[in-house]
C-alpha cells in the first residue's frame, strides 16, 4: 500500500509499472491490448487520451484496481462523480459500470454511492503541480473518504438511471452490429 505523504506522480508511476502501463498511452494514436490470444487495436480519441491521465491518477486515489471488477467500480464512481466533458470517459466508464455489474453487484454500486458524495479530477489541468500534491492532501480535496456514504434516495434514483443509461448503450451497440450482420445474411441467402 502507498503511504498517504506518497505523491500523485509517485504513486501514478507506481501503479503504472505494477501493472504493465505506461504514461505513451496518454499520446498513442492507438489503443493496443490482448483479448486472450488475440491482439487488438483501435484508435484512441482525442478525448480518451485527455481523459487517461486524470483515470490512472482516479485509480490510485480511490485505491480500485486495473482489473476488470476494478475498472467497473472505477467506472460506477467516475459516472457518480461525473465526467465533464469527457465523453470518452463517460462511454468507457459507462460500458465497465455495465460488464462489472453482473459480476460484483454490491461491489459497483458501493463504488458509485462513493462518487455520488466526492468529486475528481476532470476539469483539472494535469500539471507538475497536480502531480506533486500529496495523496492525502489530494483525497481531502476530492472527500474521498475509504468507505462509501450513506445512500440518499437521489443517489439510489441516480444509480438507477446511469444503470437504464449504460443498457441503452449496450443495446445501441448491439443494434450496430446486429443490423448489418443480419442485413448480410439476409441478402447472401435470400
Amino acid at each position: 500500500m502507498t503511504s498517504p505523504v506518497t505523491t500523485l506522480r509517485e504513486a501514478r508511476d507506481d501503479y503504472l509499472a505494477e501493472n504493465g502501463f505506461s504514461t505513451a498511452a496518454y499520446t498513442d494514436k492507438f489503443v493496443h491490448f490482448k483479448f486472450g490470444p488475440i491482439y487488438l487495436a483501435f484508435p484512441s480519441t482525442k478525448s480518451r487520451r485527455a481523459a487517461i491521465p486524470f483515470h490512472d491518477l482516479h485509480h490510485v486515489l480511490t485505491g480500485y484496481k486495473a482489473t476488470p471488477i476494478g475498472e467497473a467500480e472505477i467506472g460506477a464512481w467516475e459516472v457518480a462523480t461525473g465526467c465533464r466533458r469527457m465523453l470518452a470517459a463517460w462511454v468507457l466508464n459507462l460500458f465497465a459500470m455495465g460488464i462489472g455489474l453482473p459480476f460484483a453487484p454490491r461491489r459497483v454500486y458501493r463504488a458509485f454511492i462513493r462518487g455520488r458524495h466526492s468529486r475528481n479530477l476532470y476539469g483539472s489541468e494535469y500539471t507538475d503541480e497536480l502531480l506533486n500534491t500529496s495523496l492525502r492532501e489530494m483525497r481531502e480535496r476530492l472527500g474521498l473518504n475509504p468507505e462509501a456514504s450513506e445512500a440518499t434516495a437521489a443517489d439510489k434514483r441516480a444509480f438507477v438511471f446511469w444503470l437504464f443509461v449504460s443498457a441503452g448503450l449496450y443495446a445501441a451497440h448491439a443494434l450496430a452490429v446486429l443490423i448489418p450482420l443480419a442485413l448480410l445474411v439476409w441478402w447472401i441467402c435470400f
